[in-house]
């Protein structure tokens, strides 16, 4: 266990892929015996309700839900679910919501219905805060269109708004600023394949995705980066690297939950506007799956 009881956003996170059966209903007895095992596995714990839980197609009731179903399955003190919605009003009602389900921590993105400026972002994260629970911030400008940098980071932070940030930009060079701008604001590997990269470069944590299907070797590969065995880190990151580059793809979902059925857990089918993978897709992330099972990996 690597979390600190206060700040249990620290060590491995894994964004939790959400079991749907085939006719696309979130089977929630799935959902809590995956996050149990996740953490029986080795990880500190799971983020709910993020883009790898198809947050944004489940219903309110279903959402709800989901970090009800973690937090019994595993304590809310190891849950950081994600409460991005369009309107800053209805990301802190989820925060309340997960605050009042148990959770120590949430994690939020900026507003994304548009590109927004500096102020939008700022008042945003204002108020998702006043609901009392700490705030991890996500930089995902790639799919959000709004680049948390490190000055814009360092503000939210100095005026007390968020505690740590899952960083997505696969721009590893603005780790160095960020520790400089703002030294007690937590780096949080946010894209599988720049995790070595990050790790050395002084995160204290990972919002993962791939150990929804390999939580073992990833929880050591991310053990052995963070505690410089870079020897041992930089094989398991080969060796992993084929699988962890579909986190940062458009079809990291359907990567990853193929990748769970290949290994015997249940990943199963998406919701739309998501559709299956392509046959080449799914040919290339089944030979890496079963290269890693090959390896002793799984």
């Amino acid at each position: 266990m690597t979390t600190t009881e206060n700040r249990p956003w620290r060590g491995v996170l894994v964004a939790t892929a959400l079991p749907l059966d085939y006719d696309l209903r979130v089977d929630h007895g799935r959902y809590a015996e995956h996050c149990a095992w996740l953490v029986e596995n080795g990880c500190d714990g799971v983020v709910p309700n993020g883009s790898l839980g198809e947050y944004q197609v489940l219903t309110p009731k279903e959402r709800s839900r989901v970090v009800e179903t973690a937090v019994a399955a595993i304590g809310g003190e190891r849950v950081m679910p994600g409460v991005a919605a369009y309107g800053s009003a209805e990301a802190r009602r989820w925060a309340e919501q997960a605050r009042d389900a148990g959770c120590a921590a949430v994690m939020l993105l900026p507003p994304n219905a548009y590109r927004a400026d500096e102020r939008s972002v700022l008042a945003h994260y204002a108020e998702v805060a006043e609901a009392g629970v700490p705030v991890v911030a996500y930089n995902n400008p790639v799919d959000t269109k709004v680049d948390l940098v490190p000055e814009l980071l360092a503000t939210l932070h100095g005026e007390g708004y968020i505690h740590a940030v899952k960083e997505f930009s696969g721009d590893v060079r603005r780790a160095y600023q960020l520790a400089e701008l703002a030294p007690e604001l937590d780096l949080l590997i946010g894209a599988d394949d720049v995790l070595l990269e990050l790790a050395v470069a002084g995160a204290k944590g990972w919002v993962a995705g791939y150990p929804n299907a390999l939580p073992a070797a990833s929880v050591a590969l991310y053990g052995a980066a963070v505690g410089g065995d870079l020897g041992t880190a930089r094989k398991l990151y080969e060796q992993l690297h084929p699988l962890l580059r579909w986190d940062s793809k458009v079809e990291f979902v359907q990567a990853i939950k193929l990748s769970m059925d290949i290994v015997g857990r249940h990943g199963g089918p998406v919701r739309p506007p998501r559709v299956p993978l392509l046959p080449e897709q799914e040919a290339a992330v089944r030979a890496a799956t079963e290269k890693a099972v090959a390896a002793g990996l799984a």
